[in-house]
């Protein structure tokens, strides 16, 4: 048997190999290699944090990248999302115990009228995959959910979605509430979808819109990096 041939032993290697060897299994969607790897950076006495930002979100910027760049596709993408969730699952709990801190938080769903979520999935898992807390309300939002999961989970960033040239109107509702209610300054809101432009996001009041999944990872870093002075967006946004 060949080197080339021989597996891979997660366990022999460095520290510095392994968070290396763990951007490539995202990049390959290997969910049980995460896993493994995430178990055995905190064996090391990694912090959750640590491997949370060099090995999962590190990797994950880099599907990001080329995914923007058209090397990578939806379906993939989805494999290295699910590959982060094994590593996350290991890593939420220790996280929420220890207080460390993260990007921002971001309440995501589709508008009312519309059921189409794959894209608004896609989004969710790339967010969740730079560090973002993120709630997912799901979707057919009227504009009360909106506003209730935002003030519910001192949201940083609302995210609406539409699929439909029929329900993209509804986004203009939900900003123009809003306003009325007094609460528009206390959130970005960022819009995305097929049919929609960066015309139309500029009509409604948006504060950004996003053409695709890597695009809203990108535009949410640079709005927490302006808006809060996150230090975990700031590392983000200079790695970028």
């Amino acid at each position: 048997m060949s080197d080339q041939d021989t597996p891979i032993v997660l366990s022999d290697l460095s520290d510095e190999d392994l968070v290396v060897q763990m951007h490539d299994d995202l990049y390959d969607g290997l969910t049980n290699e995460i896993a493994e790897g995430t178990q055995i950076l905190l064996d090391r006495g990694w912090t959750a944090y640590d491997v949370l930002q060099d090995a999962l979100v590190e990797g994950m910027r880099i599907v990001g990248i080329d995914f923007r760049d058209g090397i990578l596709f939806v379906p993939e993408v989805l494999l290295s999302a699910n590959a982060m969730k094994a590593g996350m699952a290991l890593l939420r709990p220790i996280l929420a115990e220890t207080g460390a801190p993260k990007v921002g938080t971001m309440v995501i769903g589709t508008v009312k009228g519309d059921i189409h979520d794959i894209g608004k999935n896609l989004v969710s898992m790339m967010m969740e995959g730079a560090g973002f807390d993120v709630i997912d309300i799901g979707v057919n939002n009227d504009v009360e959910s909106y506003i209730e999961a935002a003030l519910e989970n001192n949201a940083d960033i609302v995210g609406m979605s539409a699929l439909l040239t029929t329900t993209m109107g509804y986004m203009r509702v939900v900003i123009d509430t809003f306003k009325q209610r007094g609460i528009r300054n206390d959130y970005a809101i960022l819009v995305g979808g097929a049919p929609l432009n960066e015309a139309f996001a500029e009509e409604i009041g948006a504060d950004g819109y996003c053409r695709d999944a890597a695009m809203a990872v990108e535009m949410a870093i640079k709005v927490m990096e302006s808006r809060q002075g996150s230090a975990a967006a700031t590392k983000l946004y200079n790695t970028g």
